[in-house]
């Protein structure tokens, strides 16, 4: 799996030896982090290359690469995941929200660890108290429904940004319920970690009464 993991990275994304070291010297934080608190699933603790690392490079995919002066901001960061792992893999501003403690402590002190001081930075609190920025990318993995994570990020985006949503296998269903609400132009991606997981990668043009018109 590490094997494996690494030379997609290599291959795919062109992931440098010195960047590779950071990518696992971030492993290795979550590795010591998880005797103290349960960052991620217990059961993928053994495959964080894959399952987390990989999981979150994929996002790049689907966006601009050629671009890296825009914002990435990262809703309900958790681990870091995708937002530690994009910072590390690009130049970009990224901006990590998250609202509990222990996990906002931890993004800190990676990005302390990791040398990423002064371009990652960690909004530690809740979303809807965060004043409005434009970001270039959204993410959000696990963060919330579609419907309600428009509801709670829009105003952070405008018809320009790219948002990088992995949705499991839910992806279908929730870009269905969203349509009556939304005028969202999203397309689903295979995640090249889980043949049965879908990514939700697109743009919004705003609520479907004010935007007029429905979503397509």
């Amino acid at each position: 799996d590490l094997d494996d993991a690494k030379a997609w990275l290599t291959n795919t994304l062109n992931v440098s030896h010195e960047t590779m070291a950071a990518l696992e010297a971030y492993s290795a934080l979550m590795t010591d982090e998880m005797t103290r608190q349960n960052l991620i699933a217990p059961s993928t603790a053994p495959h964080i290359w894959d399952r987390h690392i990989v999981d979150s490079a994929q996002l790049l995919l689907h966006t601009d690469r050629t671009r890296e002066d825009g914002l990435w901001l990262d809703l309900g960061s958790g681990a870091g995941l995708p937002g530690i792992v994009i910072a590390l893999l690009t130049q970009r501003p990224v901006c990590l929200v998250e609202s509990r403690k222990l996990r906002s402590d931890f993004l800190s002190r990676c990005i302390t660890e990791l040398g990423l001081s002064g371009r990652v930075v960690v909004e530690a609190g809740k979303l809807e108290s965060m004043v409005a920025t434009t970001a270039d990318v959204i993410s959000a993995r696990a963060f919330a429904p579609l419907p309600k994570l428009l509801t709670l990020a829009a105003r952070f985006s405008d018809e320009n940004t790219r948002w990088v949503l992995p949705k499991g296998q839910n992806a279908a269903i929730e870009l269905e319920e969203t349509r009556r609400h939304w005028v969202a132009h999203f397309q689903i991606r295979q995640s090249v970690t889980s043949a049965d997981s879908g990514i939700l990668v697109g743009t919004v043009k705003g609520k479907a009464g004010r935007a007029g018109g429905k979503a397509r």
